[in-house]
């Protein structure tokens, strides 16, 4: 591999991080032993700044770009957003409507597969009054409330950062 700076972070197509790099998996290194890269990432990532400081963590994430894009909130080196999976709630859903089905036939005293006990006494339909409008509160919410899907497609890499090569200059 051509030299690497120093906490430059590549995906790799081997399921092994190569010798000078390690996986982007979040674990702590000891300051000791890696102050260079220590020195270029702090603790953005975890770890408690005086003994270790931890690695990204690129697993099941996808990197983005630092800053504030138009219409977007900013977003600083380290921070983690989103989640795999979200649960809509009522008001997150778009203003619609479900039209109620039925069908114009006249109703009858005995109907198909049963659905109507065979026993009852009398008419169990009568006939209908004047149309009226369904009041909105007669049809309620629907749904599991259960969380979906929210990743977009990807194909899993891994991530590795340096932890040895050229010290990054600035400017």
């Amino acid at each position: 591999m051509s030299d690497p700076f120093i906490a430059e972070i590549r995906v790799m197509p081997y399921n092994f991080a190569p010798r000078g790099w390690a996986s982007c998996d979040g674990q702590l290194m000891p300051i000791a032993q890696n102050t260079a890269l220590f020195s270029l990432i702090g603790i953005y990532f975890g770890g408690n700044g005086t003994s270790n400081f931890a690695l990204p963590d690129l697993r099941g994430n996808f990197a983005m770009g630092t800053g504030q894009g138009p219409g977007l909130s900013e977003r600083v080196l380290g921070e983690a957003v989103g989640a795999a999976s979200v649960t809509l709630l009522p008001q997150e859903m778009p203003s619609h409507t479900h039209g109620l089905q039925a069908g114009g036939s006249p109703a009858a005293t005995s109907p198909a597969a049963a659905l109507m006990s065979t026993t009852a006494s009398g008419n169990a339909y009568r006939a209908g009054g004047a149309t009226t409008p369904m009041a909105p509160s007669s049809v309620g919410p629907t749904g599991a409330s259960l969380p979906h899907e929210n990743r977009q497609p990807f194909l899993a890499v891994p991530f590795c950062i340096a932890l040895q090569g050229s010290f990054p200059s600035r400017g």
